[in-house]
């Protein structure tokens, strides 16, 4: 703290006897020591609470650091859900437009075969005709 050598507290703890005098000279020593430990004690608080000033700065800068990472990831996790998302319903579209077309074929075709005329059953057509009815399902009957 101070750069006070022993031969400067000798001089002074002389002159100190020699003014305060014998009799109150261990009773102000005592104060000046009290005061002295006071002051040792009020500087080590001070520091201590710059100390911990220092670190709850360090730790907000690391919270708000954390926070900034936190976000990014966020992100991008939503940036890569989008990016997957998106191929799955062009996919799931694709396959409503084709069951729909699928269906308007079925339906189609099932018109064209209740309009069409029927062959004269003679006893030859009879398998033809079974034959070709039973190539076409149909979607309405259960398996």
């Amino acid at each position: 703290m101070f750069d006070v050598s022993f031969s400067e507290l000798l001089l002074i703890g002389v002159i100190a006897l020699i003014v305060i005098g014998p009799e109150r000279l261990p009773k102000v020593a005592r104060t000046v020591g009290h005061l002295l430990g006071r002051a040792q004690r009020y500087v080590s608080d001070v520091k201590t609470d710059i100390q911990r000033e220092m670190e709850l700065d360090s730790l907000t800068d690391l919270k708000s650091q954390m926070e900034d990472a936190a976000k990014s990831v966020k992100s991008s996790m939503e940036d890569a859900s989008a990016s997957l998302r998106k191929p799955l319903d062009d996919a799931q579209q694709a396959l409503k437009d084709t069951s729909a077309s699928v269906d308007t074929l079925v339906k189609d075709t099932k018109a064209q075969v209740s309009l069409s005329p029927e062959p004269a059953q003679t006893p030859d057509a009879a398998p033809a005709a079974q034959s070709a009815s039973a190539t076409i399902p149909d979607p309405e009957t259960p398996k």
